[in-house]
């Protein structure tokens, strides 16, 4: 019995480029299972792990760090007498006079040894979630696009109710 590449004419393909061929079909295979279409009719990858691509679905993974330079140069205030029976959200301590904290830009203030650590797995503030700035460009860009599709939606919402009043 003739081999399948003998039968069909053909050479076996070299290992590199076999590699090469099967993760474009995995590839393949992944972007058919996760496109979907918008109203607008663009098309989107939703379920995508783009993780193996070098790239991430921000949609569905936690967000990066906080940049340490911005961490690093969040506001150290001392707590005064007035702001003494405040409590540390993290760790639910109260401050004591005259103990420095961390200030987030959102105002909330917490023991540098609750958020530090935080801070070194997300960038957003484990009360309100307003978000740090990170060291990650591909989630700087992803914040980027989801503000001016918000922004875009509002203009559409806004024009939609215009036309009927």
């Amino acid at each position: 019995m003739a081999s399948y590449f003998d039968e069909h004419d053909r050479e076996p393909l070299n290992p590199e480029r076999e590699a090469r061929n099967n993760m474009l079909l995995e590839l393949a295979r992944r972007v058919r299972g996760a496109w979907s279409w918008t109203p607008g009719g663009r098309s989107l990858f939703t379920r995508m792990d783009f993780q193996d691509l070098g790239l991430v679905d921000w949609e569905h993974h936690l967000p990066p760090p906080a940049a340490k330079a911005v961490v690093e140069s969040l506001p150290r205030t001392v707590i005064s007498s007035s702001k003494a029976d405040l409590k540390c959200p993290v760790c639910l301590l109260e401050f004591e006079e005259e103990e420095t904290v961390i200030e987030m830009p959102c105002h909330h203030l917490f023991h540098s040894n609750c958020i530090l650590p935080w801070l070194s797995k997300t960038n957003s503030c484990p009360l309100c979630r307003h978000e740090l700035p990170t060291d990650d460009d591909s989630y700087e860009e992803h914040k980027k696009d989801k503000a001016r599709r918000q922004q875009q939606q509002h203009r559409l919402e806004n024009l939609h109710g215009a036309m009927y009043t």
